[in-house]
């Protein structure tokens, strides 16, 4: 089945240069000029994958991604932001599942496409065995067959790179995971990103199970090496 790639950009010599080279690729693109018709573009022609300009005429690519996540759509976004690290960090922060910074070689951009759609499709690797369909921890219950998270009361909306960051501390409980060994187990042992990357994925996702982001039960730091999944939410030692 073809992959289906929506480019949002206003950038018209780029949208076609990048449309060829994905086309060659074996991907059926579609692009857009601007981001007001976005929402009703993905309800047409739902996309596997959107990479998303940050900054254009008119709307800004980041109020279009927040929109896009409000409303509960978990479509893979890779955001194309400035070169400055901190429009990295802002996009993950946004919902973003990757950022890659322009002006960027369309070969890593498809590099990091591969990435994201991997984790999204493949089963888990020998080295994340999936133990369980469903894992309960806290008041929480993971299917990670159709990667929801649940309360009694709610259903909280993952994106697909906080689910792959979920599912391995689940896997991983009590023990602590390095930033380098969450890095290697997300995207693969020759992948660039930073250890900042993984922190702003913890961030976010003890914005969604912590009562108290501030002082975490599930996701606890542990001093000086990387972090620790708690499933009982008690204190882990070695941690703060």
């Amino acid at each position: 089945m073809t992959t289906q790639i929506l480019v949002v950009d206003d950038d018209v010599e780029l949208l076609g240069s990048l449309a060829d080279f994905l086309g060659r690729e074996g991907m059926a693109v579609s692009v857009l000029h601007e981001v007001k018709s976005l929402g009703e573009h993905i309800e047409r022609n739902p996309p596997d994958l959107i990479v998303l300009d940050q900054i254009m005429h008119g709307v800004n690519g980041l109020a279009a991604l927040s929109t896009l996540r409000a409303a509960g759509n978990t479509v893979p976004v890779i955001l194309a932001s400035g070169p400055d690290d901190m429009d990295r960090i802002v996009g993950l922060e946004m919902g973003a599942d990757d950022c890659i910074g322009k002006p960027f070689n369309p070969r890593e951009l498809l590099a990091r496409m591969r990435a994201v759609l991997r984790r999204r499709t493949l089963p888990a690797s020998a080295a994340t065995p999936e133990k369980h369909e469903v894992v309960g921890f806290g008041p929480f219950t993971l299917d990670l067959q159709l990667r929801t998270l649940k309360t009694e009361s709610n259903r909280l909306t993952l994106s697909a790179g906080e689910f792959a960051l979920l599912k391995i501390f689940v896997n991983h409980p009590m023990r602590t995971l390095t930033r380098e060994r969450l890095l290697e187990l997300l995207h693969g042992p020759e992948d660039d990103h930073t250890g900042r990357g993984v922190d702003v994925q913890v961030w976010r996702l003890r914005r969604l199970l912590e009562a108290d982001p501030s002082a975490p039960r599930f996701i606890q730091t542990v001093r000086s090496h990387g972090y620790v999944f708690v499933p009982d939410g008690a204190q882990a030692s070695s941690t703060h």
